[in-house]
This record gives C-alpha cells, sequence and structure tokens, in this order.
C-alpha cells in the first residue's frame, strides 16, 4: 500500500514503514506528519499486525527532522498530530513495539522519531544529532527526555548542548542503539529483529515492554516490582489464552500457536 509520501508494507505479522521524502533528506512537513500518524493509526487498530519497523527511503537519510522549508513559509499554522513529531513522538498509548532501522542521518525530529522507538538499529554510516540550538529552537518532541533516561544526565547535556553529532559506533557505546550494521545489511538486520519479536506472544511482549517503559515510575525496586504486577497490558496477557497456550505447548512439545489474544 502506497500512501502519499509514506510507504506501508506488511510482511505477515510485521508492518514496515518507510519515509519517502529522499529530496528533503526524509525531514516532515505537516502533511507528511499527519500521515504518518494516521499509519500508526492504523498499526495500532489492527489486530494481525505486532510489530513495526520505520525506516527512510535512500541511504542518506532516516529522517532529517521537520522540514525547516516548510516552516519558514508556512509557520505553525499547518499544526502537528497530537500524537507528536511523525504522529509518534507523544504517542504514550501505544503498546505493539516499534523498531527504528536508521539508514543515514537521524537529526533533530527525526533523532526525536528514533528514540520514540523501542529498539534503534543503524547502519554503519548513520549519524545522530539535535541541531536545534543551532537555528534558535529546542528539541521539545521528548528526544531529550528520552536520551536522559537511555544515557544518564551528564552524557545527554553533551549531546544536547553542544548540538554535535554522534556516529553509530558511538551510539551503540551509550548505549541507545542496539545494533550496528553495514549499510546494505540494515533492512534485513531490522526485519529479522522483527521477526523475532513477531515469534513471541504478542500480549507477553507488550506486558514486557511496559515493564520496561514504567520501570523508572516508583522510587524503589520493591515499589517497581509490586506496580508491574497492575500494568494494564500484563494484566491482559495474564487473562488471555495465549498465556494458557504457552504452557500448554510446552508439555505437548509443538510450536505454540499464538493468538494474541
Amino acid at each position: 500500500m502506497e500512501t502519499g509520501c509514506i510507504r506501508v508494507e506488511r510482511l505477515g505479522r510485521i508492518t514496515r514503514i518507510t519515509i519517502d521524502r529522499p529530496a528533503s533528506a526524509n525531514a516532515l512537513d505537516a502533511a507528511a506528519q499527519f500521515e504518518l500518524a494516521a499509519v500508526f493509526d492504523g498499526f495500532a487498530a489492527d489486530p494481525e499486525q505486532w510489530v513495526a519497523v520505520l525506516t527512510g527511503s535512500g541511504n542518506h537519510a532516516f529522517c532529517a527532522g521537520g522540514d525547516l522549508k516548510a516552516l519558514a513559509r508556512d509557520g505553525m499554522s499547518a499544526g502537528r498530530p497530537k500524537t507528536g513529531f511523525g504522529g509518534l513522538t507523544r504517542r504514550f498509548d501505544l503498546e505493539k513495539p516499534v523498531i527504528a532501522a536508521v539508514n543515514g542521518l537521524a537529526y533533530g525530529g527525526g533523532f526525536e522519531l528514533a528514540l520514540a522507538c523501542d529498539i534503534i538499529v543503524a547502519c554503519e554510516t548513520a549519524r545522530f544529532c539535535l541541531p536545534e540550538p543551532r537555528r534558535g529552537l529546542v528539541a521539545l518532541g521528548g528526544g531529550i527526555l528520552r536520551l536522559v533516561r537511555a544515557v544518564g544526565e551528564k552524557r545527554a547535556m553533551d549531546i544536547a548542548l553542544t548540538a554535535r553529532v554522534v556516529s553509530a559506533p558511538e551510539a551503540l557505546s551509550l548505549g541507545f542503539v542496539a545494533d550496528v550494521v553495514p549499510d546494505d545489511d540494515l533492512a534485513a538486520a531490522a526485519l529479522a529483529r522483527a521477526e523475532e519479536i513477531a515469534q513471541l506472544a504478542p500480549l507477553a511482549v507488550r506486558g514486557a515492554r511496559e515493564s520496561v517503559l514504567r520501570a523508572m515510575e516508583q522510587p524503589t525496586l520493591a515499589e517497581a516490582m509490586r506496580a508491574q504486577l497492575h500494568h494494564p497490558s500484563v494484566d491482559r496477557n495474564t487473562a488471555s489464552q495465549d498465556f494458557k497456550e504457552g504452557p500448554l505447548a510446552f508439555s505437548e512439545k509443538r510450536p505454540p500457536d499464538w493468538k494474541g489474544r
């Protein structure tokens, strides 16, 4: 399926989403952001789709952030999705995992978009940057806040205050990138990671994901362990058919037949 400048492919249980604005280094204007938001709406609502992979077209950029030429021309009049930059950075009710396959530059909002994904796989030539201070702006799409959680205060300060470029190997060493692969292997590597997840019980994956995201909300480990017993996605998994199917399949020595319910 193709919709404007966002390409969507459904590969079994996996939705692959490609930002297709190569002439603008895959930067997003308002129309592209609303289009991407609608795609994520569809992914969230589709019970047959369990994992998403987000990437950019070409080999130059994942997403260069907001389209500054469009912003200079139109100002803020065109608006932005309520779910944040690219329809993802403020989408706090999405339970399904999203993998970012960063195929080049991830600057500004593009970096924030990658950080809003659950796992980042990057090619060797990928680069990350929050250049907003160079333009008199502040990165308010959640990128700074997620970066602090991922790498700690002082390292986040270094990246946010200097607006410097972080290479893929450094991103891996800092811990916000899960894997770095040769450029030509990126699409396959990201899809393989998504396939790994799609083979697992989807509701259990969502319960684990919510536990990770909410791990730092409680002041102590003991309180966090009590709280996770009542996470909505954990409750849904416990009440599901899949919760019974896993042990049953193990005892019968057969592959589990996950239903996602």
